[in-house]
């Protein structure tokens, strides 16, 4: 007499991992710290302004204790400062992170520009950051210059292909322009590059990479003795 087989059991099916409340919330502080950043470096924040709870969670769509988290993050990456009993500042860049920030710019940008693939589809994105900065600069809308030159040089990153530069870089680029922020005339501090931005995508375009690396290290040394220029000014200012 056979035995009787046993039934063979059936796999139970696959059931996707349960999400803590807690990574949960992380990914929306993330996302909204990225937000702020974008809204930084967009220059829509001042050095030294202070950022009210209320109004800006309320904007945001997120709970103060979520903002408070958000306010940490970027505390810890520079763009903020927390002062106790009188609340959350936008940061207010030193002297040594300024220079510091041209640094990695030097060594970030102008690799990426030297060694680009020339038919790379970044340099779309930088034609069109040079043509929107030239629409902002016959309207006279130099907040939107500022914009569209941050536009051109994140592009320029882009070239290198890499996710960790470009996350990096906005990072830098958010601290510049709080260093932007420094000098009042907007005019001043933008005007000049757009030129100078179109001459090196004219050259990127020409295949001209390493003429293209050059200009852009001329423009950046250009740029950091301007900035620094100002805050000497207003060190010297406040006493």
């Amino acid at each position: 007499m056979r035995p009787t087989p046993h039934p063979i059991p059936t796999p139970a099916p696959f059931a996707a991992p349960v999400v803590p409340d807690a990574l949960g919330a992380q990914a929306l502080s993330e996302r909204m710290a990225e937000q702020l950043r974008q809204q930084i470096t967009q220059g829509r924040f001042v050095p030294g302004q202070r950022l009210s709870e209320k109004p800006l969670s309320d904007s945001l769509g997120i709970s103060r204790n979520t903002l408070r988290e958000v306010f940490r993050m970027l505390t810890k990456e520079g763009l903020l400062r927390h002062e106790a009993n009188r609340g959350v500042f936008v940061a207010t860049p030193s002297l040594a992170s300024i220079i510091d920030i041209y640094r990695v710019r030097r060594l970030i940008e102008c690799q990426a520009l030297a060694q680009a693939y020339p038919h790379h589809p970044a340099k779309k994105k930088m034609r069109e950051a040079v043509e929107a900065a030239l629409r902002c600069r016959d309207a006279r809308d130099w907040v939107g210059v500022g914009t569209a030159n941050i536009a051109f040089h994140l592009a320029i990153v882009e070239l290198a292909d890499s996710e960790r530069l470009r996350q990096l870089f906005t990072a830098v680029l958010a601290e510049l322009r709080l260093a932007f922020g420094l000098l009042r005339d907007a005019e001043f501090l933008h005007a000049p590059y757009v030129d100078m931005n179109l001459r090196i995508l004219e050259l990127t375009e020409a295949g001209n990479l390493a003429g293209a690396a050059a200009a852009l290290n001329d423009y950046l040394v250009h740029s950091e003795r301007i900035v620094l220029a100002v805050y000497a000014r207003q060190v010297s200012a406040a006493g």
